[in-house]
């Protein structure tokens, strides 16, 4: 196989997601002030060596507050991923690769998931299992099923019918092994940029929901509640909101440099 040399946006890509990934999780161990520990007599100072960010209304550390809300966010977008992945490759691999029956029911209930805005729905099921960031991963890893099914069923029925297959069909394998051990690693090309896709969408309505209120709620910190409480100092402490909405961007960006990497890749793993 012809190696393939890393283009510049998804080197940029990693290199970014990578320096925020290593600060997140720097962030889980130490960060320079606690993050809930207030001060009566730094509210609301600007950024300085002393406090990068600055300091909110209660006199927090801004830097460290960002810190472990990203880390937060991260969490929620990359567990809501892996159970969108794991759940909507499995749809996509039975509907795509057997068809028929199988794909008519599965299908049927993918379409009825989404029949409603992804966002709407999540919304709705929040409110009815309540916040919190188990409930909130759990009903935004619900809501992503359908999009990895439906990109992951067009891969499988692409590739049913090639050489490959039907050999190893001959051969006596498993529908198992012919579904997970031939197949999957020739759709990843295509599986892929899907994640980078789903991990920003996820950090977007994990942002959303708790800045409404309804998503990650305290004591567990959450950028998009950072930019909530951040929206009525504006005028006084402007740097609160730049530094939770700076974090939010960065997340979104980097991953978005490796999903537009990995699509402009050319050629993929193929089995003869």
């Amino acid at each position: 196989m012809k190696k393939r040399a890393l283009n510049g946006y998804l080197l940029a890509g990693l290199l970014l997601t990578g320096a925020l990934f290593a600060l997140i999780v720097a962030g889980c161990f130490w960060t320079p002030y606690d993050p809930t520990a207030m001060s009566g007599a730094e509210k609301t100072l600007a950024p300085s060596l002393r406090h990068l960010m600055g300091t909110d209304n209660f006199g927090r550390d801004i830097f460290s507050r960002v810190l472990q809300g990203a880390g937060t966010t991260a969490l929620v977008a990359v567990c809501t991923v892996a159970i969108g992945a794991v759940f909507g490759t499995l749809v996509g691999a039975l509907t795509g690769y057997f068809g028929g029956a199988v794909d008519a029911v599965l299908m049927r209930c993918n379409d009825a998931l989404t029949a409603f805005p992804s966002m709407l729905l999540a919304l709705v099921l929040i409110g009815a299992v309540g916040a919190g960031k188990a409930n909130v991963i759990l009903v935004l890893g619900l809501v992503f099923i359908p999009s990895f099914a439906r990109v992951t069923r067009s891969a499988y029925a692409s590739l049913r019918d090639v050489n490959y297959v039907k050999s190893a069909q001959l051969m006596g394998a498993s529908r198992a092994r012919i579904l997970f051990v031939h197949l999957l690693p020739n759709i990843l090309q295509v599986l892929l940029p899907a994640l980078t896709i789903g991990f920003n969408n996820a950090v977007l309505a994990e942002a959303s929901m708790s800045y409404l209120g309804i998503g990650v709620t305290p004591p567990d910190a959450s950028l998009g509640y950072m930019l909530s409480d951040a929206q009525s100092m504006l005028a006084t402490a402007p740097w609160y909101a730049i530094g939770a909405g700076t974090a939010i961007v960065l997340l979104i960006f980097g991953a978005g440099l490796i999903g537009e990497g990995l699509q402009r890749r050319k050629g993929g793993r193929r089995y003869a």
